[in-house]
């Protein structure tokens, strides 16, 4: 069992690498450190409609992220990517889910504010959402969506649950709509 995380993030980097190739791209590690983005890929066969991509890789052991959505952000351009790679480390397999940068930020957020004003949620609620951790529960339906990396992130359908989408409509104002920073904050929010 593979203890050290260098090693966990390298298997995610190597399997997204993989099958980027795998999907008609050219994939190239960024250096270490480079915020944002792990793997810039340049597409190496038609169609052409995107050239260029870049990615940044998250790896669990459990299919289950931290993704703090203040420090992802929003996107700086229509070809940012999140491969979120799960590894199941007993068994072998990998499985990848392929999330545009707005809706992975989205997602985290209202799935933790979700979690965190719901009465019925097990476990102790006091971490805010800088330590929210996501599943398949809210990435389930971007799983093996290579295909989506074919056009820009703005024309990608959001896959994300609809139960969030009416979380994000009845939220009050107690920080559990979406923060400023957001594309889709306000009035902005999109159908899904």
């Amino acid at each position: 069992m593979v203890s050290d995380t260098k090693a966990v993030k390298s298997v995610g980097e190597f399997w997204t690498c993989c099958k980027l190739a795998m999907n008609g791209w050219a994939p190239a590690l960024t250096r270490d450190g480079l915020e944002r983005t792990d793997i810039l890929a340049e597409r190496s066969h038609a169609p052409f409609d995107v050239t260029q991509i870049s990615v940044q890789v998250k790896t669990s052991r459990n299919e289950r992220w931290a993704l703090n959505p203040a420090k992802i952000g929003s996107q700086r351009s229509l070809y940012e990517w999140f491969v979120l790679v799960g590894w199941n480390e007993n068994e072998q397999t990998l499985s990848s889910y392929i999330v545009p940068r707005n809706h992975v930020s989205a997602g985290a957020w209202l799935g933790h504010m979700r979690w965190l004003t719901d009465p019925t949620a097990k476990r102790n609620r006091n971490c805010g959402p800088e330590q929210a951790r996501m599943d398949v529960s809210v990435f389930g339906d971007y799983k093996d969506r290579w295909d989506l990396l074919l056009k820009p992130t703005s024309q990608t359908p959001i896959l994300l649950p609809h139960e969030l989408h009416e979380f994000a409509l009845i939220a009050d104002a107690s920080n559990s709509k979406l923060p400023e920073w957001h594309p889709w904050s306000g009035d902005s929010l999109p159908e899904w």
